[in-house]
């Protein structure tokens, strides 16, 4: 299973005295990153296979205030996958399992030669398949789809 682990840090409090939305941002980038990781796209599979991923699109809400030292424990849920993209939905927790932001997210696979949009990887698409096949039954979290706008 994959998780991202870390801690409130100082520079990401601001004058509200808690996390900054913008670090908020940063958390769940750095989990896309450790994601990456966690499928064989590190730095040597990244070189390797002239391939990344990139964010199309993402949607964060925050549902409660991160503190300074405050544990953070980022976890993932794959909502959709084609041959090159996932929606991928990640859950910020604080270590007393509290939800404290999600972020929903579209990810696309990117052969980095071309500069183009491409399939993943085929070792990249078996982790990514075996992670479909453990989520593709899970419940839908109520974040998911949530739209913008000012109750009329």
């Amino acid at each position: 299973m994959f998780s991202y682990q870390d801690s409130v840090r100082t520079d990401w409090v601001d004058y509200n005295g808690h996390m900054n939305d913008s670090a908020y941002a940063n958390v769940f980038s750095i989990a896309v990153d450790r994601f990456m990781d966690f499928i064989g796209l590190d730095e040597d599979g990244r070189t390797n296979l002239s391939y990344t991923i990139f964010t199309l699109e993402t949607h964060l809400c925050y549902l409660k205030e991160a503190h300074q030292d405050e544990k953070l424990i980022v976890s993932i849920q794959l909502l959709d996958i084609d041959s090159k993209r996932v929606h991928v939905f990640f859950e910020m927790k604080n270590d007393n399992g509290v939800l404290l932001a999600t972020s929903e997210q579209m990810l696309m696979g990117m052969d980095t030669q071309q500069e183009r949009p491409a399939p993943f990887p085929k070792q990249v698409a078996t982790e990514m398949g075996k992670l479909w096949d453990e989520h593709k039954q899970l419940e839908t979290p109520e974040q998911v789809g949530r739209r913008i706008g000012i109750k009329k």
